[in-house]
């Protein structure tokens, strides 16, 4: 499993954070960032792409987080996850720069996902990744740390 994202993740509490849940993942989640380009909007989301996309190789199964993307629970994510591992793909999920993915990551990935309608730092969106890997890994496994009660009225 890998994580291919623009940027890099400096020190301080996003990535410690960051390192809690990602120690806790089976199979670990590799990291590659990749330094974020220069030029205008469009120019710099399609050589971040070119970047994003050359790091996949052609069999991985190409997961983008992009806000227009569908926004699972945490119940279907874990479904997704199992899906997606079963397949026997090297699954790559893609997080892009500040300007966003470009359509041509979005056109290659085989599920894009939101993590809602709210804008998110991106190295935030790297923590939450972790964890909703870890919560997915918890549910498919039986574990108890997913909850699925809801507070009484």
């Amino acid at each position: 499993m890998k994580l291919v994202a623009i940027g890099r993740l400096k020190a301080g509490p996003e990535r410690d954070l960051f390192e809690r849940y990602a120690a806790r993942l089976r199979p670990a989640l590799d990291v590659v960032e990749l330094n974020p380009s220069k030029g205008s909007a469009k120019e710099q989301k399609r050589r971040d792409a070119a970047e994003l996309l050359g790091a996949c190789p052609e069999n991985a199964l190409v997961v983008a987080l992009d806000e227009g993307g569908k926004t699972p629970d945490s119940s279907r994510f874990a479904g997704m996850m199992s899906r997606w591992q079963e397949s026997g793909r090297p699954v790559h999920f893609i997080i892009g720069g500040a300007e966003g993915l470009d359509r041509s990551v979005i056109e290659r990935a085989d599920a894009v996902i939101s993590l809602g309608a709210l804008t998110w730092p991106h190295m935030l969106v790297r923590v939450m990744l972790a964890e909703q890997v870890f919560r997915a890994q918890a549910i498919n496994s039986g574990h108890p740390y997913h909850r699925t009660s809801r507070p009484d009225d």
